[in-house]
């Protein structure tokens, strides 16, 4: 008994070791306050109603960003629309109809590697095939385009992470009792996968809202407020400038509060992404559980 595991005592090697691991996630910790902090503590006193209503504008005498929000949020739902369904329908192909092999192995290996290109090469790709070829211009709709080839690598590997994570037994047993697999997939797959599948999609949410070098070049700059009625529909084809953009051009003409103003904005956006992505992927579990 006295070589048990319990009796054994705490090797020099493990301390130095957990010492180095606690170290690193307090450096990493403190870096994330440190970056938060100073964007708040530089930014804070230049966020308003009046900056989040307004657009700027020399003749009014106003500086705002609300024409950049609805571009973001625009962006946001178009992409979400053509991607999602697209994406978790790879993911069910390849995790429950595609049979090993070649084509298998040659889509993941796309996937993988569509995941891994530079933003600006999806941009350069986005302005010539979207905006020249297809006659789209510098429009949301070339944005959200682009946008949605960045982000299919994320949710097809996340929706497939997670379908692997439902036990054969749930497939075996559906299909033992005479379901057919697609009633399989969408009753007991998609339900149990659900939470894995809705991380995914939020955390490409916050890749759309981080996203500067690709919109750059195909979505363009503009920052006005569409018009109402009909000017919502038209927007799409409009140029629009998202937060990130309007920050880059900020930061471009040495307009600083107005650049630490927006960053603030995209800070509470990416922490509210965070924060909900954890509350619906928790609550997706304990329902599942339930």
């Amino acid at each position: 008994m006295d070589n048990s595991i319990l009796k054994k005592g705490t090797r020099v090697s493990d301390c130095i070791i957990k010492f180095f691991i606690y170290l690193a996630a307090g450096v990493s910790v403190l870096l994330l306050l440190g970056i938060i902090g100073y964007v708040f503590v530089k930014g804070i006193s230049n966020v308003n109603l009046q900056f989040l209503t307004t657009v700027t504008s020399t003749l009014k005498g106003t500086v705002g960003v609300a024409g950049n929000i609805v571009n973001t949020l625009y962006m946001i739902i178009i992409t979400l629309i053509i991607v999602t369904p697209i994406g978790v329908g790879s993911a069910i192909y390849l995790n429950e109809y595609a049979k090993p092999g070649k084509l298998v192995r040659a889509i993941e290996f796309t996937t993988e590697t569509l995941s891994g290109i530079p933003s600006i090469i999806f941009g350069l790709f986005g302005m010539v095939f979207f905006g020249n070829v297809f006659g789209f211009g510098y429009s949301i709709l070339t944005g959200s385009l682009t946008l949605t080839i960045m982000v299919l690598p994320l949710i097809t590997r996340n929706t497939q992470e997670a379908l692997k994570t439902v036990p054969d037994s749930y497939r075996s047993g559906a299909l033992g009792m005479g379901a057919t697999k697609w009633y399989m997939i969408r009753t007991i797959l998609l339900p149990s996968a659900m939470s894995g599948i809705i991380t995914g999609v939020i955390l490409a949410i916050g890749r759309i809202v981080g996203e500067s070098a690709a919109l750059l070049f195909t979505a363009g700059s503009g920052y006005l407020l569409p018009k109402t009625g009909m000017g919502f529909v038209n927007k799409i084809m409009e140029s629009g400038g998202t937060l990130t953009i309007q920050l880059y051009l900020s930061m471009a003409k040495a307009e600083y509060n107005v650049a630490f103003g927006i960053a603030v904005v995209l800070v509470f956006i990416v922490l509210i992404i965070n924060l909900l992505t954890k509350y619906l992927a928790k609550k997706l579990d304990v329902n599942k559980r339930q």
